[in-house]
Formats: C-alpha cells, sequence, structure tokens
C-alpha cells in the first residue's frame, strides 16, 4: 500500500484512516521479515514538542515504517494549515482494531513488552478472552533504566526471538519506545513492532481511557491529567506553550493560500 505523507513539524505524517492502517499492519504481520522490522510511530502534541529537539527521535521517526496522528491538536494543525489527514489513529485503538481484525486461520502471533510487572500478563488474560484470533505468545516488563544495560536489552531480543511473534506491542513510553524500537530495530524478530504507550495498560485494565465523548472532542487529555496530575500536568502546560509556537512558525512559513484546507 503506497500513502500519501504530509509534511508537518519536521517530520512525515501517513495520511491514513484507522481501517487503512489496520489493513496496512495486518499485511506486515502476515509477511515474513527480510531487514529491519516494519515499525509504527504515533505523534501527538507531547511527540511533536519533544521532536524539536531530540535528534534521536527524528531519526526514529524518519526510519519508521508508518506515522500516524494520534492527537487532535496534530491534525486539527494539519487542516489549518492546508495539509489535512482524514482522522485521528491512535495507538491505543490500533491496537484493538488489529486483534478484531485478525480473523485468519492461524492465531495473530504477539508479544507484549513494556508496563508494571504482571500487567502485561493481565492483558494477555483479558486480549485471549475477547479476541480468539490472537495469541499473546510472550510478556516482558523491563526494569528501570533497562536501555542502558545491553546485557538486558540482549535478553529482551532473545525473548522476542524464542517466541517469534508476528506483531510487538511495545508500551515503554515516549521517546524510549521510539528509540528502542529504532535501536534495536535490525535484530527485532518480529514482522511488525507498535510503539503504542499505555495501551497494555489500558489492555489491561489497569488505567482507564477516558470517556468516548472526551476522546472524540479533544479532552482526552484533561482525563489524563485529572488521573495523573503528578506525572502530566507539568509536561501538559509545557506542550501548550510550545505547541502553538510550532503551529504558529509552520503557518508562517507555508506558502500563501494554503491554509484552511477543506
Amino acid at each position: 500500500m503506497s500513502t500519501k505523507r504530509v509534511q508537518l513539524f519536521g517530520v512525515e505524517i501517513d495520511s491514513l484512516r484507522m481501517s487503512e492502517a489496520v489493513e496496512q499492519v495486518i499485511q506486515w504481520t502476515n509477511t515474513p521479515r527480510t531487514g529491519a522490522v516494519r515499525f509504527v510511530v504515533t505523534p501527538n502534541v507531547d511527540h511533536t514538542v519533544l521532536l524539536q529537539h531530540n535528534a534521536g527521535l527524528r531519526d526514529a521517526y524518519a526510519d519508521a515504517s508508518l506515522v500516524l496522528a494520534d492527537g487532535w491538536p496534530v491534525v486539527w494543525a494539519a487542516k489549518m494549515l492546508g495539509k489535512p489527514l482524514p482522522e485521528r489513529v491512535t495507538g491505543s485503538d490500533l491496537v484493538p482494531a488489529l486483534f478484531s481484525a485478525a480473523t485468519g486461520g492461524q492465531p495473530l502471533r504477539t508479544f507484549l513488552l513494556g508496563a508494571a510487572p504482571g500487567v502485561a500478563k493481565r492483558a494477555a488474560e483479558s486480549i485471549h478472552a475477547k479476541w480468539p484470533g490472537v495469541m499473546v505468545v510472550g510478556t516482558y516488563s523491563p526494569p528501570m533504566g533497562f536501555e542502558h544495560d545491553e546485557a538486558e536489552n540482549l535478553r529482551i531480543l532473545e525473548r522476542i526471538a524464542e517466541t517469534q511473534p508476528q506483531l510487538l506491542v511495545v508500551g515503554l513510553g515516549a521517546p524510549k519506545q521510539e528509540l528502542w524500537v529504532h535501536r534495536h530495530r535490525d535484530k527485532i524478530e518480529a514482522n511488525a513492532a507498535l510503539c503504542v504507550g499505555a495501551t497494555i495498560d489500558f489492555l489491561a485494565g489497569e488505567k482507564a481511557r477516558a470517556p468516548r465523548w472526551m476522546q472524540q472532542t479533544g479532552l482526552e487529555w484533561l482525563h489524563r491529567i485529572l488521573v495523573d496530575p503528578k506525572r502530566l500536568a507539568k509536561r501538559y502546560a509545557h506542550d501548550a506553550v510550545v505547541f502553538p509556537r510550532l503551529v504558529w512558525r509552520e503557518w508562517a512559513t507555508a506558502p500563501r493560500g494554503a491554509h484552511f484546507s477543506k
């Protein structure tokens, strides 16, 4: 599937609907890997801000097989700047959609990497109960600081290789998950990898997503702050200052007449 990409905030974002993203990833999971693992990233406002000063994250985004707009502000900004994206495609919605699409003869072999100890196992139980077309073949919660421990990184790669998953779901938080997958992309023995933040926690019932109406009206950030103010309030306050500046910069440098696409 060839997709149109739009240039925004120094990265290229794939102009895809959820159904199209699911179709593409399912195709990859059914295709043997011949080189580096195909991986998906999902930029929201915070990622967009991080990208401006994190060269490693920009490199990861440049090599990603799919870049899907996770945040409503990113989608709204794209429309205002004359580079419309068809819809928001969040990582936490993409994973269940993929599981629902896994209805072939063989279960979709999936490995869950991330979340706190025990959480991925509970997520696996929930997945098996809800999606019979998915088989979780492995779970692992890396210790703090694992990304700096070469022996631990090797153990993780060996665990993945032992189970030979078609799909690797990575929930390590940004930018750690994107940097880790990009760094080890040539050694990850999976057909496709998804960098999807708190998705494993959501699947396990460890964390609750915002009500659907908040998701659809762009207020999911408010729900997240109310649930986890100590961790997120400062970050979101910073993003609320920086992101409008990025939008203004894009606006100021865009060709005349390119704004407010219908």
